[in-house]
Parts: C-alpha cells; sequence; structure tokens
C-alpha cells in the first residue's frame, strides 16, 4: 500500500521483503534462544544451522559496512530511486552492524555453555576410537585447492582483472562488486587454511581461530552463492561476469561451502569423543573404573565418570556446559 513507485509494487519487490520479514522473525528467534533456558532444548542443528548461514553472511559485510553504505546510497541515487528509500539503506546498514556484531557475540556465550568443546583448549586433543581424521584430512585438503582456486579468481577480477569478464559490463563493475568479490576472495583462502588446520591439527595451537575462519568462510561461500542468485532477478543488476562464469563460481561457492560445513561436523563429534564428553558412566561401583586418561580424553579426573550434558547433536542441551574439574574441556573463549 502506497508504495511511491510502480516497481516496488511488484512481485519481485513483494517476495524480498516477505523473505527480510521472514529473516527477521528468525534472527528474533535466535536472540531469544540465546538468552532464555529454553533455548538450551531446541534441536542443535535448528540453532547451527541459521546461525552459520547469518554469520557467513554478516561477519563479512560488517568490514565493508563503512565503505558499502555510502557506496549503495550513491548506487541508489543515480538510479533515480526515491529519497526516502536512499536513506533507508542508513537503517538497513545499522541493523546489519548491530546482528553482525551481536550475533557471533550471542553464539560464543550460547555455545561456551551448551558447547564448550567447539570454542576453547588446544587445537589437538588425541584421537578418539574410530576417527575418522584421515578421510577428514583428505577431504579438507581438496576442499582448500577449490578455496584457493575460487579465492584467486575473485581476487583477480576485484584488482582490475578482466578475464571471464563479459566486455559489454564492465561498467557494471562499481565499488560495491569490487569489495563483495574480493571479500569473498580473502574469505574462501582463509578458510582453506582453517580447514586444514582443522583436521591436521598443524598450524595453530588453539582451536578457536581455525575455527573461527572455516565456520565463517563455509557460511559465507554458501550464503554469498545464494546471495548472488539475485543477479538473476530485477532485483539487481546482472553480474558483470560471463553468465557461465558467473554460474560456475557461484555454484562451487554453495558446493564448497555446504562440504567445508560437513567437515566442521565430523571434526566436532571427533574433538568431543576425545574430550571424553560422551564418555558413559561406569558400570561397577569402583571408582578406578570411570578413570581413564584425562589428558588425553577429557573424562572427569576424580573418577566420576558422568558426562556434562548438553552435547552437540542432541535435541536436549543443558545449561551448564562442563564441570569446573573436567580438565579436558576448556570452556573459555578462547
Amino acid at each position: 500500500m502506497f508504495v511511491p513507485t510502480e516497481e516496488m509494487a511488484g512481485a519481485d519487490w513483494r517476495a524480498i521483503n516477505a523473505a527480510t520479514a521472514v529473516l527477521a522473525a528468525v534472527g528474533i528467534t535466535l536472540a531469544m534462544a540465546f538468552s532464555r533456558p529454553w533455548g538450551n532444548k531446541l534441536p542443535a542443528w535448528l540453532v547451527a544451522l541459521p546461525v552459520w548461514v547469518g554469520t557467513g553472511l554478516l561477519v563479512p559485510m560488517l568490514l565493508l559496512a563503512p565503505v558499502l553504505g555510502p557506496a549503495a546510497m550513491n548506487k541508489d541515487k543515480e538510479a533515480g530511486a526515491p529519497d526516502f528509500w536512499i536513506y533507508e539503506q542508513i537503517l538497513v546498514m545499522i541493523s546489519l552492524v548491530g546482528a553482525g556484531i551481536g550475533l557471533p557475540l550471542a553464539l560464543l556465550g550460547y555455545a561456551k555453555a551448551r558447547w564448550p568443546e567447539a570454542l576453547g583448549g588446544p587445537l589437538d586433543c588425541g584421537e578418539p576410537h574410530g576417527s575418522s581424521r584421515a578421510l577428514q584430512a583428505t577431504v579438507a585438503k581438496l576442499l582448500a585447492v577449490g578455496c584457493v582456486l575460487l579465492g584467486v579468481v575473485k581476487i583477480y577480477w576485484a584488482v582490475g582483472g578482466t578475464l571471464g569478464i563479459d566486455p559489454d559490463r564492465l561498467d557494471g563493475r562499481d565499488v560495491w562488486w569490487h569489495l563483495l568479490t574480493l571479500s569473498t576472495g580473502v574469505w574462501a583462502l582463509a578458510g582453506a587454511w582453517g580447514l586444514v588446520v582443522l583436521t591436521t591439527c598443524r598450524g595453530s595451537r588453539r582451536f578457536l581461530p581455525p575455527m573461527g575462519a572455516a565456520w565463517i568462510s563455509s557460511g559465507m561461500l554458501f550464503a554469498y552463492s545464494v546471495y548472488n542468485l539475485l543477479t538473476l532477478t530485477d532485483m539487481q543488476q546482472p553480474a558483470p561476469e560471463e553468465p557461465i562464469v558467473a554460474a560456475t563460481t557461484r555454484e562451487l561457492g554453495a558446493v564448497l561451502g555446504v562440504l567445508m560445513g560437513i567437515v566442521i561436523l565430523m571434526v566436532l563429534h571427533d574433538r568431543r569423543r576425545a574430550m571424553g564428553v560422551d564418555a558413559p558412566a561406569p558400570v561397577t561401583g569402583d571408582p578406578a573404573a570411570g578413570r581413564v586418561d584425562a589428558g588425553r580424553t577429557g573424562a572427569d579426573p576424580q573418577g566420576a565418570g558422568v558426562p556434562p550434558t548438553g552435547g552437540f547433536g542432541r535435541e536436549a542441551g543443558s545449561t551448564g556446559g562442563s564441570r569446573p574439574h573436567d580438565s579436558g574441556v576448556d570452556s573459555s573463549v578462547g
């Protein structure tokens, strides 16, 4: 109702606004889940999936917002957009910055209580029986090659390379496109490093830096591939790349992001087992029966053998995380 232009009454505009409203509702629900007791009882995937996409979309954007905000306003002004829409970009950027800062911080606090093994501690905490580390390392190296190739191509375009760019659309390479392309390339390289370090346990002493790089990179590659589908509609100007090149890089980014996310889950699964978070309680009453090598498994050094609740992947988490005397579970943020 009362839209200022005929274009904004079109089906594509209504669809994108409906999608924005749904995303806002998801963000509000996540904020409540992170801060209320019932949030610990949600299935792990219901929390991890939207946060994975959200951090991948917002954290890279957060770093570019001071430049992208004014660039978006100038772009709309040159296109003849209504004044109210141009200044609404300020509110859009403020909301992106707020969510880009608040969502990761809230996730850190939530994960510290529910999945402490996903944040703190040393990189190598041992290899549990039946570990798939060899498979993880092989797949990670293959994915790293794909990330490096994609990153090099994106950075080449961002610095002015024209191979693979449609000669008739060279003017479409504005500041917005250059910065997003550069950001994608840099995060692809960061993700390649993080994934290889996580699976080989070499290159970092702490677990959090490579985990953060791989998490944000994988979510970014997937989220921005979906975002770039807007170039196929009237909502965004056509991509300056050749159509087949644009489709190839877009689909490659989506596939790499999803596969990287799967490897991250495999790493967390083995890490949880190595730290003894899911260790069963002893069958007998002998205190020695509950003792395992605390330095290797992270089990209770007092021999209680009772694991903390709220594990990754369970549908009912705990509000407390690990006990203070769990030597193998570093519940600090990093």
